[in-house]
């Protein structure tokens, strides 16, 4: 059967199930290599996203997207609206990085990495903090209430909300600068809109963590639909393999299963008990599963404990399942590598050519008017952006402008980061224009480093006939 087809035949089984709510899903603690993988990655993300928004950069926050004054600190870089291209080409390089790591091992990225897997997984371990783990969590929810529930449910919410708030402090905090932000906030200061996102991403973390949890990635995350067309047979994947575990069956250590007809499978169902969204693994390859390999820690330390070799549940292609070979490199794969490597080139010379000083003309709505000395003339306003982290001295003058004249300042000075307005004229000095309409290059460059230019082009309006 093709990966897209067994998809569909489990997606409807899924559908028919009525698999419990995320409520009701109650994990099992569970050790194993894979699960230190995923606190590592978990980690790595904690201290990036916590971390980042409190480091400072010569005076300032090192990454700071300033809304309102529509600049953007990465550290030592500025980046302004015009520069929103190379946002645009790093959003590209993203989405098929996750094409890439797709199509070699499945939903490692949902399992390991994306956001709500791993805020989930903490919400999940507030829940063993203050619950028990997961037989004490079954008999608790099942209990009438009493003093003991409500102060273990209220401390596993306070919790909650806590990394809750934290985290919409945190988001943004990337847009407004934190230290002031988390100031007003922890002294009930804070009001406006500033006030508004913070409990609206506090909410969104603590329902979708605490509440809706699978949920997410069945329903609403649209990865899960479309990460089908992306699978092939080589494509590494969390999956039970049936030749080796079939027919399951407990049974005691040191036994002779085969004589029994039993697999390696004992049927102790763990697999399902760690499992956050609740599925089966061997039922098949499903939409529901987001490869975080929890069952496999799961099951291999069973199959130690019984003497067997590990591996029953694993990253496996269909190639292998089937008794074949993984092929490791495949048109496919090679093709989602080159374009990504092309691409990061492609942004990395992008980014070493980007211009530090921006220009742009806009010309008065008034078409022309006539000066003191009878020339026509044209207003434009320029705005000029020093992208750079120093204050620099710009010059102002026109390209292969014979005949016309700049009138007004051609220097101006502009602090680090900021931009400035400069209103100019351009005077016609020919008595009688060569056309109606001609075109103006105007360029603005560095005082001190003349390689440090930007040029902008706009029109010339003068009446044919005088």
């Amino acid at each position: 059967m093709s990966t897209v087809a067994m998809y569909e035949k489990i997606d409807v089984i899924q559908i028919a199930a009525k698999r419990p709510s995320a409520s009701g899903i109650h994990t099992r603690s569970f050790t194993g290599l894979y699960r230190n993988l995923r606190i590592g990655f978990a980690g790595v993300l904690f201290v990036l996203f916590f971390g980042t928004a409190w480091l400072d950069w010569n005076g300032r926050q090192a990454v700071l997207w300033d809304l309102a004054s529509s600049k953007f600190h990465i550290f030592g870089a500025t980046f302004w609206p015009q520069d929103f291209i190379l946002l645009s080409a790093l959003l590209i390089i993203a989405a098929f990085g996750l094409f890439a790591i797709t199509v070699y091992a499945g939903r490692v990225w949902c399992g390991y990495s994306c956001p709500q897997s791993v805020w989930t997984w903490l919400f999940m371990w507030c829940e063993k903090v203050t619950e028990g783990d997961r037989n004490q969590r079954i008999k608790l929810a099942a209990a009438p209430w009493t003093l003991g529930k409500l102060a273990r449910r209220t401390l596993k919410h306070g919790m909650w909300l806590a990394i809750g708030v934290l985290t919409g402090l945190t988001f943004v905090g990337y847009f407004t600068p934190i230290r002031p932000l988390a100031q007003e906030l922890f002294t009930l200061q804070l009001e406006g809109v500033a006030l508004f996102w913070v409990l609206f991403f506090t909410a969104a973390t603590y329902l979708n963590a605490g509440w809706l949890r699978e949920a997410v990635c069945l329903h609403m995350c649209p990865y899960a639909r479309f990460q089908s067309v992306m699978f092939d047979k080589d494509t590494l994947a969390v999956a039970y393999d049936p030749r080796r575990g079939e027919a399951r069956g407990p049974r005691k250590k040191g036994s002779d299963a085969r004589a029994q007809g039993l697999g390696d499978c004992i049927d102790c169902t763990l697999c399902v008990q760690v499992c956050p969204t609740g599925i089966d693994i061997r039922d098949g390859l499903q939409m529901a599963c987001i490869g975080c390999a929890a069952c496999i820690d799961a099951c291999d330390n069973v199959m130690t404990k019984m003497g067997y070799p590990s591996g029953l549940i694993g990253y496996k292609s269909e190639h292998s399942l089937q008794g074949g070979t993984t092929h490791w490199l495949r048109p496919r794969l090679l093709g989602y590598a080159a374009a990504l490597l092309v691409m990061i080139a492609a942004l990395v010379v992008a980014l070493q050519q980007r211009p530090m000083v921006s220009l742009d003309v806009i010309k008065d709505r008034g078409l022309f008017r006539e000066n003191a000395q009878g020339q026509i003339e044209n207003i434009y306003l320029l705005k000029v952006i020093n992208k750079t982290e120093h204050s620099q001295r710009y010059h102002l003058r026109l390209l292969d402008a014979d005949g016309f004249a700049l009138q007004g300042r051609n220097e101006l000075v502009i602090p680090a980061g900021e931009m400035a307005e400069l209103p100019v004229s351009v005077a016609l000095l020919a008595e009688r224009p060569a056309s109606s309409s001609q075109e103006l290059a105007f360029e603005i460059q560095d005082s001190d480093q003349p390689e440090v230019r930007s040029v902008a082009h706009s029109r010339f309006v003068a009446p044919i006939n005088r």
